[in-house]
Order: C-alpha cells, then sequence, then structure tokens
C-alpha cells in the first residue's frame, strides 16, 4: 500500500507519473481516468466526475433502457468518483503508475450511490459489524492461458482458439514451467502491488491457470480480486497472450470457477470455530451456513450474471449442480473446510470466474445473517457424490436466477429495492441481447438441415 504522504514524495521526485483514479463497474471491471501524477496531489485526490452512465451498461458498454437511475430521458448526469486514498497502491506492471479506488458519490447529496458494487458490499461488512462480527473471505481465481494474443484472436472473430497447453495441467509442474513467462509476473507484481498472493497453480484442464490470494477482510479480498484480475489481462497481454475469464469458453472444456471462502470473526478470533462440535462448527456457523443454503437462489444472479455462466454447471467437472452442503467434497454446492480446526470455514463452488466479488460477497453476507436472524437450523451434510439426486438445484438459466433476484424478500430488505431492480434489470439486458443474435450453433446445426 501507499500513503499520500510517500505518493507526494514520489511523485516530486519523478518515480510516479501516473495515477489511475477508478471504480468498479456492475461487471466488476476498472473504469476510470489516467491522472497526470502532479495533477492529482495538487488537488483532484479530492473528486473527479464520470458519467453516470458506468453503472448503467452492459458488457459492450451500451446504453440499455429500462434502468430507474440514468437514461436518455434523465440525460446521463454526473457522479462523484471520490478516490478512498486508504487503497492507494503501486502498479509495478505499468511504468511509473499508481492507482486508487473511489467510492461513487451522488452529485447533489454526495450520498453514496445505493447500486455502486462498493457501497452494496460495504452496506453487508457494516451490517454484521454492527453485530459485532467482521467477515473474512478469500477468492481463487480462474482462468485459461491461449498461444494468440488478444487483437490476434479478436481479429480471427474468436474462432480457432488454442489453449497455451495441450493437455490437462492440474498441479503440473512440468506444464507450468512453460508458462513462467506470464505467471511469474503476475505473482511477483501483485506481490508488488500489496496484494497477498499465496501461489499460482495449472489447473484441471488445458491452458488452464488457477491464482490464490491469501484470506482478508471481504471489503480487502473484493478489492484484491478485481485489481488481480484486470491485472492478468495487461500482463498477459504485455507478454503476446491472452486471458479469459469466461467461465465456459468451450462445450468440451471445463469451466472456470471463482470459489469464495468464508468466515466470522469477533474480537480477532474465529467466531465459526467450536472445539466441542463433531466437525468444530459453532452455533453461528451452522446458522450461517443455514442461510447461504436457503437463500442461494435469491443471489445466485450475483454469483453466475450472464447466460454463459449457466453452462458450466455441470456433472463431473467440479461444478456444483446442487444447492447443498458436505465436508470436505468437491462435488457439493458448499464445501466444509478445516473441519475440526480453527481455520474451519465454507467454501461455495457456485460463482463463475465472471461473478463480480463485490456483488458475490454482498449476497452470501446478506443471506448468512438472515440465517443468523432467523435462527435456521443447519441439516446434516450429504454424503458421497453429491451430483446423484436432483433436489436443490442451482437455478438453470440466468432467467431462472433473475426472477429468484426479483422475487427475493431477503435482498429487498439488505440491499434495497433500489439496488435489486437496477440488478434485475441487468440481468434482463443481458437475455434480451442474447435472444437476439442467431449463434454459430444454430447456423451449423440448421443451415441444411431444417
Amino acid at each position: 500500500m501507499l500513503s499520500f504522504d510517500d505518493l507526494k514524495s514520489q511523485v516530486s521526485s519523478g518515480l510516479v507519473d501516473t495515477v489511475l483514479v477508478c471504480l468498479v463497474d456492475m461487471q466488476g471491471r476498472l473504469m476510470g481516468k489516467r491522472f497526470h501524477a502532479k495533477h492529482f496531489v495538487a488537488g483532484a485526490w479530492e473528486e473527479t466526475h464520470c458519467c453516470n452512465y458506468l453503472l448503467a451498461t452492459d458488457l459492450e458498454m451500451a446504453t440499455p433502457d429500462g434502468y430507474a437511475s440514468t437514461s436518455w430521458e434523465n440525460g446521463y448526469g454526473d457522479y462523484v468518483m471520490k478516490p478512498d486514498l486508504a487503497t492507494l497502491r503501486p502498479v509495478p506492471w505499468l511504468e511509473g503508475t499508481v492507482m486508487v479506488l473511489c467510492d461513487v458519490l451522488d452529485h447533489h447529496t454526495q450520498e453514496e450511490v445505493p447500486h455502486s458494487p462498493r457501497a452494496i458490499l460495504k452496506r453487508q461488512v457494516n451490517r454484521l459489524k454492527e453485530m459485532g462480527y467482521d467477515a473474512m473471505c478469500a477468492t481463487e481465481l480462474e482462468f485459461f492461458l491461449f498461444e494468440k494474443s488478444f487483437d490476434e484472436i479478436r481479429r480471427a472473430g474468436f474462432r480457432d482458439l488454442a489453449p497455451i497447453s495441450g493437455y490437462n495441467e492440474d498441479y503440473s509442474i512440468l506444464q507450468t514451467s512453460r508458462e513462467e513467462h506470464v505467471m511469474r509476473p503476475i505473482r511477483n507484481h501483485l506481490w508488488d502491488a500489496g496484494l497477498p498472493i499465496e501461489n499460482s497453480k495449472g489447473e484441471a484442464e488445458t491452458g488452464q491457470e488457477e491464482l490464490n490470494i491469501k484470506y482478508a477482510m471481504a471489503m480487502d479480498t473484493a478489492e484484491y480480486h478485481t485489481i488481480a484480475k484486470h491485472a492478468v489481462k495487461e500482463i498477459a497481454h504485455q507478454q503476446g497472450h491472452a486471458v479469459t475469464f469466461l467461465p465456459k469458453w468451450s462445450h468440451d472444456k471445463v469451466g472456470s470457477s471463482s470459489h469464495v471462502h468464508q468466515s466470522l470473526w469477533q474480537d480477532g478470533k474465529p467466531a465459526f470455530h467450536d472445539p466441542s462440535d463433531e466437525l468444530g462448527m459453532s452455533p453461528l456457523m451452522k446458522a450461517y451456513m443455514a442461510g447461504l443454503l436457503k437463500y442461494a437462489p435469491d443471489y445466485t444472479a450475483f454469483m453466475a450474471p450472464y447466460i454463459n455462466s449457466y453452462k458450466r454447471f455441470m456433472k463431473g467437472t467440479f461444478a456444483p449442480t446442487r444447492i447443498i452442503w458436505s465436508v470436505d467434497n468437491r462435488t457439493a454446492g458448499y464445501r466444509l473446510c478445516g473441519d475440526g480446526t480453527k481455520a474451519i470455514r465454507v467454501e461455495c463452488r457456485i460463482p463463475g470466474s465472471d461473478m463480480n466479488p463485490y456483488l458475490a460477497m454482498a449476497g452470501m453476507l446478506a443471506a448468512g445473517i438472515a440465517g443468523i436472524e432467523e435462527g435456521l437450523e443447519l441439516q446434516p451434510p450429504a454424503k458421497g457424490d453429491v451430483y446423484q439426486g436432483d433436489s436443490g438445484l442451482i437455478p438453470g438459466t440466468l432467467r431462472d436466477a433473475a426472477a429468484a433476484l426479483k422475487g427475493s424478500g431477503m435482498l429487498r430488505s439488505a440491499l434495497g429495492d433500489e439496488v435489486v431492480d437496477h440488478y434485475v434489470r441487468a440481468a434482463e439486458v443481458e437475455i434480451e441481447e442474447f435472444e437476439r443474435v442467431v449463434t454459430d450453433y444454430e447456423i451449423a446445426r440448421g443451415f441444411e438441415r431444417a
């Protein structure tokens, strides 16, 4: 991390000349401006402005209608981007550059915009703090690394994609050594940027990678995840390669996930641990997990926000298909990790690599809080191959998940009607856009035979 005084010193000595002033958009991407560092320290550190369409676009930066917060009719005005100086950090993979994340404020009221991802997660973190708990989380980033660059792949129409390796490289040291020209700078640059990187490894497919970051406070974890995802793309590009965080880029390849580990702490100690329990689970943890399970359909749209997200949920691929928990069992949607130890925690295996971590974690925390407040009872864990069964299925499509989000009284109470309606509309936009497009699959299947 970097203090503001340190930044001023580095700017005056000529070590830093650029400040990335960023907000996190609905899709979990960094958006913002590049400031001349001398202008930033002279005054722009207090605030800057952006068009309010940045929190009402799709992946293509289109401006779909139907959002209450902004529209063509309302003229697309400004938001205030308020730099959070506690998030200042170097960006070692870009020369002379530092980064700061911003809270997004209403231009008139100076209040945080409620559907801003940082504001949404912050609200749930603060709810837990009022209950006496700190939310601790960790996310795993999975992605595919390709032989060619983003530009080459785009010019070829995203066809004939070739991963950087030719075989399943799960835990392979031999194959991942060939990828160190990309993965080593990712690990080292992110560490130097203040992210507590643990390791990288080959994942269970050709060209698939995983990056692991040490657990931290929920807000910090979301920040680490967002910055790491951005850095992976930039660093891979610098080395002439493309990466994708698309959950399912090919129907004959396994997908990419982003598992979320979570626990609550109190006074610096793990509140999920009870040494007298058979599995080491405290009553608090059991109620929290019961909430996660009961309300999983409600927040699935935050864990799987696109049409493609649902292509990943297939039996026998280590992606879950059912909302069920089990002990150290990777076939379940929720896995109990570290049973019998102080490191006990729950791993949610539903989120895909395309999730916005702020939204996904906010949904989980809200569900866990509901479980505690409602005093929910956790059912016994499932055993064996959890794929065998057809009860408690994860919503099968974005349409189903959007309907569950829209009808969620729990999330409307926890997040607010405005926030729920905003992200329901985001899901509807994705569905509408997909339904109007003719795919290669349809043409190949029906061109002659239909």
